[in-house]
């Protein structure tokens, strides 16, 4: 069995944030097992096929359960089923995928080799040692035969280990043992937190936690306590101003104490001194944040005068115009084709994105969410979520179609395999095309109007990590632009408002009786492989920079002219880089060997896109909290020449060791050189979230978004635009007007039933997977 002697001190006095029931593989809604699949829609089945097998697909439930029985032979891992398990037995995590190294990826895409073999990647929960451990494994080749092995898994790691200190692997007891304190403490509770006309139900309470400090996979906690609303999820809006440090500094509950007490701005050092206190002529004590109303996301009363007529809604009456291989999970649109995969932790990522047959991306996907708080409480003041920990890909629920997504979008499942069962998530992945409010190209002339509509294709999911819902999209536009965008929504983590301190506004805002809002930032880490025209790439920063000059045609008064030029710098070493102010300089990867017919070198520009304002990086300097586990937070996008080893910012295992993370971003900057070579970009998308009244009961997504765009620079000799879109012509004359279309457009009418414009939702949440109309246009047009 696996074992370390490695027994350290980590002291994060502000530390990680840490929530119960983080990561436990037998989670209730874990055993929600479905086993069908979504149907494919809006093409014919069988019509369309990927070039290439899949190779980065996660494992089938047949892999998965190969790999289980596996390990379940290996009797050195003394594994316990996780139905039986305790948090001192040992038991399988998760298994997935193991990610093949893009150089045995490539042979195999230009036809040099045959597929990369498949491993497995395996995290097993080691707690039936006196240090819990949680321990990464690698198996295969897949399928499983003879030659399998079982192998540590670190190649991956800048820190060169496979395993990390489990501290939550009591959190089942931990929790349990914080509400039994209850009891012996309801006298504390029902003074503070209830009243006469409306007494305090300890069995109402929520507890969650920040991790103060961590030594040798054992804990001490700040413990936070809250209102339970488990139909609609409130608690994030519902602290009750009271606070208690216990000491799990073992992994036996009969050595757990409780410290200290926090209230009304008060540290107590005993629970005798706040009872005293209590006690004692003169004591303040705080409001109540009670539920109510106010905490609802809907509101059914009758609301505006025009709410009673429906919204605009967009149909595909012709059915859909991107293809997509589900077995392989491949699409192709208008000159785009790509693969998808999908992992337990980050969700949906792309790869080997073409563009007209060119290279443009190798891999494209999200890495991590960072949320760092500021406040005056014990929570709040060294609060932050690393939400990869959460597992977000297992948290993509079902879309609602019509909502979600368009009811016409194809609908896609995803699976993942935690403990000895698989998952299945139905229609957790939309893939749809849209036509924007605004043409892609106009112009006017006396004579002529040409205008273009701007059609997009759009790969949603969305994850909703306890009280934020993040929707992720990857955009794809007609000229080549590939746009990441995330939105937020959901309840903002609040916290407690007394009243009693000057230094409340510092952090927020009143928002509700006994609630104030608490600053954040959110930062989310993306990585972009670009293979521009090939994967010899270099960066450029084009400057835009003011100049005085003096041409041969200017005259005495115009000399020296005042005016701008462009300057080109290549970026010659690893570095971290930040988006200029008032955009005055281009952020450009080029492929130094490859132009276009004009001579110029073919490249792809990285800008920001359509969210609200630039994206963000930390504001915090050295975070207390943060240690060393999110360095990539610290610079707006990192530019690094691509490595097998470096295949992520990060690990999802990080916020267990902050100060000695499994992976230390820091030592993938290290000064290599990085003209023509193969590039990879960490880049982040974010805001800083300073919630005011407008966010109750739920932030709102048009305010809360952040994105940034691939666009060609010189990549074609034209803008391919005109090849992909549909639009007119409008010929002016004397004797009428003449239009000219370019593209199908539509000769006819439509018929639509109620059920064609507002889905059945009865079906939402049940297995038959087809929750849309779209099914309906499959084969020859039904209209009328």
């Amino acid at each position: 069995m696996f074992s370390t002697a490695k027994k350290h001190w980590v002291l994060a006095s502000a530390a990680i944030a840490f929530v119960f029931f983080v990561i436990t593989p037998t989670l209730p809604f874990i055993k929600r097992v479905r086993t069908s699949l979504a149907p494919s829609r809006g093409h014919e089945t069988g019509a369309f096929r990927a070039p290439k097998l899949n190779v980065w697909a996660d494992l089938s439930t047949e892999e998965a359960e190969d790999v289980v029985n596996f390990l379940f032979k290996k009797l050195d891992l003394n594994l316990t089923e996780s139905s039986l398990a305790t948090s001192h037995d040992n038991q399988i995590f998760f298994v997935e995928v193991l990610q093949p190294n893009k150089t045995d990826v490539l042979a195999y895409l230009t036809g040099s080799s045959a597929p990369p073999d498949r491993w497995a990647r395996v995290a097993i929960m080691q707690s039936a040692t006196e240090e819990a451990l949680i321990v990464n494994f690698k198996v295969g080749p897949l399928p499983i035969n003879e030659a399998a092995e079982i192998l540590p898994l670190e190649f991956c790691y800048s820190s060169g280990r496979n395993h990390v200190a489990n501290p939550i692997s009591i959190q089942d007891e931990l929790v349990a043992w914080s509400l039994s304190k209850l009891v012996e403490f309801s006298d504390i509770t029902q003074e503070l937190l209830g009243d006469n006309e409306d007494p305090f139900d300890p069995n109402g309470l929520s507890v969650g936690g920040r991790l103060s400090s961590v030594e040798n996979g054992t804990m001490v906690v700040w413990v936070h306590f809250a209102l339970s609303n488990p139909t609609g999820g409130t608690s994030t809006l519902l602290p009750q101003g009271l606070y208690t440090q216990i000491d799990a500094s073992t992994r036996d509950s009969s050595n757990w104490k409780i410290l200290q007490w926090y209230y009304n701005n008060v540290l107590y050092d005993t629970a005798n001194d706040l009872r005293d206190a209590i006690n004692a002529p003169g004591f303040k004590k705080a409001g109540r944040n009670t539920d109510g109303p106010w905490t609802e996301t809907v509101d059914f009363s009758e609301g505006h005068a025009d709410r009673s007529k429906p919204p605009p809604t967009m149909i595909q009456p012709t059915g859909a115009r991107y293809h997509i291989d589900e077995d392989e999970k491949y699409v192709s649109w208008m000159g785009f084709e790509f693969f998808m995969r999908t992992s337990s932790d980050a969700g949906v990522a792309l790869h080997d994105i073409k563009f007209n047959g060119d290279s443009v991306i190798y891999e494209l996907g999200f890495q991590e969410a960072l949320a760092h708080y500021a406040g005056d409480d014990p929570t709040q003041g060294g609060l932050e979520f690393m939400d990869t920990s959460f597992y977000m890909g297992r948290l993509m629920f079902e879309l609602v179609p019509g909502y979600d997504c368009p009811a016409y979008a194809t609908y896609l499942s995803t699976s993942y395999h935690f403990a000895e069962k698989t998952v299945v998530d139905q229609n957790s992945i939309c893939v749809f095309e849209h036509t924007a409010d605004y043409p892609i190209q106009r112009h006017s002339s006396t004579t002529r109007v040409s205008v273009s509509r701007n059609a997009y294709l759009v790969v949603r999911f969305v994850s909703t990590v306890w009280n934020y819902d993040y929707t992720f999209d990857y955009i794809f536009y007609l000229d080549g632009t590939i746009e990441v965008k995330v939105r937020a929504s959901g309840f903002i983590f609040a916290a407690f408002w007394t009243g009693n301190k000057a230094n409340e506004d510092d952090y927020g805002f009143r928002v509700h009786d006994g609630l104030a809002s608490s600053m954040h930032d959110h930062v989310l880490n993306f990585k972009a492989d670009l293979d521009v025209a090939g994967t010899d790439n270099t960066m450029v920063r084009l400057g835009i920079e003011p100049i005085t000059l003096e041409y041969p045609w200017d005259d005495g008064r115009t000399k020296p002219r005042n005016t701008m030029h462009l300057v080109q710098t290549p970026v010659e070493k690893e570095t971290g880089l930040d988006w200029a102010r008032n955009s005055g300089e281009m952020l450009i990867v080029m492929n130094q060997n490859k132009t276009n017919d004009w001579g110029e070198k073919r490249g792809y520009r990285i800008q920001p896109g359509s969210g609200v304002g630039s994206p963000t990086h930390l504001t915090i300097l050295n975070s207390t909290a943060l240690g060393k586990s999110a360095l990539w937070s610290s610079r707006d996008l990192w530019v690094l020449k691509r490595k097998d080893t470096e295949p992520r910012s990060a690990s999802l295992l990080n916020f267990l060791d902050p100060w000695d993370p499994l992976v230390d971003f820091s030592k993938f900057v290290d000064d290599e050189d990085i003209v023509q070579e193969d590039l990879v970009i960490f880049f982040n998308l974010g805001m800083h979230h300073v919630p005011h009244s407008g966010d109750i009961p739920n932030t709102l997504m048009h305010t809360s978004s952040s994105s940034v765009m691939f666009t060609p620079f010189n990549f074609h000799n034209r803008d391919p635009s005109r090849l992909n879109s549909q639009g007119v012509q409008l010929d002016v004359e004397a004797k009428g007007t003449k239009p000219r279309y370019f593209g199908q457009t539509y000769h006819e009418g439509v018929k639509l039933k109620k059920s064609d414009l507002e889905p059945d939702l009865t079906k939402f949440g049940g297995s038959s997977g087809n929750v849309s109309w779209v099914s309906k246009l499959v084969g020859p047009v039904p209209w009328a």
